[in-house]
């Protein structure tokens, strides 16, 4: 007589029923209709978002052995859409291994997701919002978050600077030996015919410390379900502010006393304030945000830096940009469930005077290098109220590197040689404000 099955443990979360998938059964009158299904699978996490024409309640729990999220859909039936889930997962998913849907009950559609790790999974839905529907969204978290600090400790044998970096650490025995960056490779860009840019000659930054070389954290604006503002060829900003920041990593980490951080190294959404948090963790000297601007007239043109203002934004203009940046998180779907609100208010209410200063002041290095080689929409820094600036130990900037929403400059943005030329202005922005500035190095 064989041993009794281990009993599976179920960690209930919402809801419940057994994992029989029944038949379809004749449509419902007033089922909903799903309009659209996405993924955007990641390191961090996993999203799977269903667009719906109309608010529906989900529940869900997980089960062990093997690891499973059920998740059941009321007011739904099956649906050619849903079905298309299934295509949807990547085989290089990390959370993800498969997906199966049937229809459990009269009026609820289930989904079980075979998973290749345990997971803390978010469930939350979405009022409608810009081009948007109702949203269902299922945020697949690993039980053991990541560390933003740990991508600076994977694939050292990949980082061509590593060995740099050890003999720096030993050089400095009172230094602990500083981590490398792990390798990320410059998504593929269409090429043109304009002749690449030189890249600026490395130069010394006198604000480096010996063993530990200055950190940059580049925030490549929106990404994922937020696709920022689209151009009339339906240029992307997440996509192309994504290339700008992969060129621009490139050239710090080819300085012998920089490295570059990525808030986002793919196509995927990440919170404003996550943004900020992840530049805190892994300590870095210097934050970077890289958008492309938008307005309601095609004619509106130039680049532009902004820095934090605490106490109103420097126009009109200045507040309606920021309210727009700011409803990222609107667009590209936070559960506000999941964050302690109380915390969050204090990390962003308590950015310093001091740390806006030197905002302005490396903001204005930048400037003028972007001057040299685009038009500028303002000859001064501008300020406003930024979510993703307001971290209240780091100088921190937002770089609008064009308006997407004119024609010349869309086109600008889409050639590898332009963005080249932004990034070595930025980099140019950043050595000058180090070298000028070499107190103002990041404390240990």
């Amino acid at each position: 007589m064989s041993a009794p099955a281990a009993p599976l443990r179920r960690k209930m979360i919402a809801g419940g029923g057994a994992l029989l998938l029944l038949p379809v059964v004749p449509r419902l009158a007033r089922a909903a209709t799903i309009l659209a299904v996405r993924t955007w699978p990641a390191d961090e996490y996993t999203r799977v978002t269903l667009e719906m024409d109309t608010e529906l309640k989900a529940e869900h729990f997980t089960l062990d052995h093997p690891f499973r999220l059920v998740v059941d859909i009321e007011g739904l039936r099956l649906s050619p859409a849903i079905n298309d889930l299934v295509s949807k997962i990547r085989p290089n998913d990390p959370y993800i291994d498969s997906v199966r849907a049937g229809q459990n009950r009269p009026n609820v559609v289930r989904l079980v997701f075979d998973l290749k790790q345990d997971v803390a999974p978010q469930v939350f839905t979405l009022k409608p919002i810009g081009e948007y529907k109702y949203r269902l969204v299922l945020d697949l978290y690993p039980k053991v978050a990541q560390d933003p600090l740990m991508a600076l400790l994977k694939d050292a044998e990949n980082d061509p600077l590593a060995g740099i970096l050890e003999n720096l650490a030993q050089n400095s025995p009172t230094e602990a030996p500083i981590p490398s960056v792990e390798g990320q490779k410059l998504p593929p860009i269409a090429r043109n015919k304009q002749p690449e840019i030189a890249p600026p000659q490395p130069r010394a930054a006198p604000g480096a410390r010996s063993g530990r070389p200055i950190l940059i954290a580049l925030d490549p604006g929106h990404g994922g379900e937020d696709p920022g503002a689209i151009g009339s060829r339906g240029t992307r900003e997440k996509d192309i502010v994504l290339q700008i920041a992969h060129r621009l990593k490139k050239l710090i980490d080819a300085q012998p006393n920089m490295r570059a951080y990525l808030t986002r190294d793919r196509d995927y959404f990440v919170p404003l304030n996550v943004r900020v948090q992840k530049a805190r963790r892994v300590q870095a000297d210097l934050f970077i945000s890289i958008h492309a601007d938008a307005w309601i007239k095609p004619s509106a043109r130039g680049s532009s830096v902004w820095a934090l203002s605490q106490h109103g934004a420097t126009s009109s203009a200045a507040r309606w940009l920021a309210k727009k940046e700011n409803d990222a998180d609107l667009i590209g779907g936070v559960n506000l469930g999941a964050h302690n609100a109380q915390v969050a208010k204090v990390l962003l209410d308590l950015s310093t005077g001091a740390q806006i200063n030197d905002s302005i002041r490396v903001g204005t290095q930048v400037l003028n290098e972007i001057g040299k080689i685009n038009q500028l929409h303002k000859n001064r820094i501008e300020r406003a109220g930024f979510a993703v600036l307001k971290a209240p130990d780091i100088p921190s900037i937002l770089i609008e590197t064009a308006f997407i929403s004119n024609p010349q400059e869309e086109q600008l943005l889409r050639t590898s040689a332009h963005q080249q030329r932004i990034a070595n202005a930025v980099l140019s922005g950043i050595q000058d404000y180090f070298s000028a500035h070499p107190a103002l190095a990041r404390r240990e």
